[in-house]
């Protein structure tokens, strides 16, 4: 068994059981380090302006359904950015001084415009008034066979009247090059994997959005292919939850590095990391399957992640 670490949120809500996201998952395979950083010890990150605008863009096209299907209009969605801005600071204050020099920055109207532009982007895409989603920003959450919880948050749902199901991602950057397809795509399969396990169909289409050059990239997706990414995430889980009984998780450098808030902390880059906390719950490591084995003996901390996802896959 691990320590448990607080059981609690820093809001003093209870603490939420561990799952795995499309993020978390993406963190692990980057750099198990990142994990633990964001996981385990949910240590604060300074957000870009780039982050805050995607979060931004996505409120809008939200409440863009929210509007009668004759008037979303490009000017409506460019309406819609600086009250949803406004709701923002007023959550966050914090965010004028971060990100800009003041709520006076001449930069700040530049930064507003910039996200019209990728609105503007959107409607080259699709015409939504000619679609009625089912669902928006929705939570989605199911628990697989070996006991893995996952759950995120869906962009949009669009079902359509014979039933099919479309899976609709908004992406504010650049549409990736071939190589990194795969990479985009993992993120649009687990929201597949997760509806097909709570609704029994397998979602027709997975739809990618990416504003920044308007171009769209879509996946047909089949039941064989989802199970085999079901196995795949079982074991990116028990890679993690030996990370998490061990305390091992190793950093990887490489070039997004630069772009790391914790980089001052990290010991690849001659940093000292906080004492680790320890795993949120127990961890019973015989019951969670994780005695992996190579022709070379144990397969130990966040090094077995290789090993364990070439024998799922």
């Amino acid at each position: 068994m691990t320590e448990i670490a607080g059981t609690t949120e820093p809001d003093g809500h209870p603490r939420r059981r561990p799952a795995l996201s499309p993020s978390r998952a993406g963190d692990f395979k980057q750099c198990p380090l990142l994990y633990r950083f964001r996981a385990i010890d949910r240590l604060p990150e300074r957000p870009s302006r780039a982050q805050v605008r995607g979060t931004v863009v996505h409120a809008v096209l939200e409440r863009l359904y929210e509007l009668r299907a004759a008037e979303r209009l490009p000017a409506a969605a460019r309406a819609l950015v600086r009250p949803v801005w406004s709701e923002l600071v007023a959550q966050a204050p914090e965010l004028v001084a971060e990100l800009f020099d003041g709520p006076d920055d001449p930069e700040l109207p530049v930064w507003l415009e910039s996200a019209g532009g990728l609105l503007d982007s959107y409607f080259r895409l699709e015409d939504p008034r000619r679609l009625e989603p089912e669902a928006r920003e929705l939570l989605v959450e199911t628990e697989l066979a070996s006991g893995l919880l996952l759950r995120g948050y869906v962009d949009r749902i669009d079902v359509a009247p014979t039933g099919e199901i479309r899976v609709v991602d908004y992406k504010t950057g650049a549409a990736p090059r071939e190589v990194a397809e795969a990479r985009a795509l993992f993120q649009m399969k687990f929201y597949a994997l997760v509806l097909l396990h709570l609704r029994g169909v397998v979602p027709t289409q997975l739809r990618l959005m990416y504003l920044a050059d308007s171009e769209a990239l879509t996946y047909e997706p089949d039941e064989a292919e989802l199970r085999r990414f079901e196995r795949t995430l079982d074991a990116i889980w028990q890679a993690i939850l030996l990370a998490g009984h061990t305390g091992d998780f190793r950093p990887n450098p490489g070039k997004l590095c630069e772009w790391c808030s914790h980089r001052p902390i990290c010991p690849a880059w001659e940093g000292t990391p906080p004492d680790y906390p320890g795993w949120p719950e127990p961890i019973d490591m015989p019951a969670a399957g994780l005695a992996v084995a190579t022709g070379d003996g144990p397969v130990a901390g966040s090094g077995a992640f290789a090993a364990l996802v070439d024998r799922a896959e």
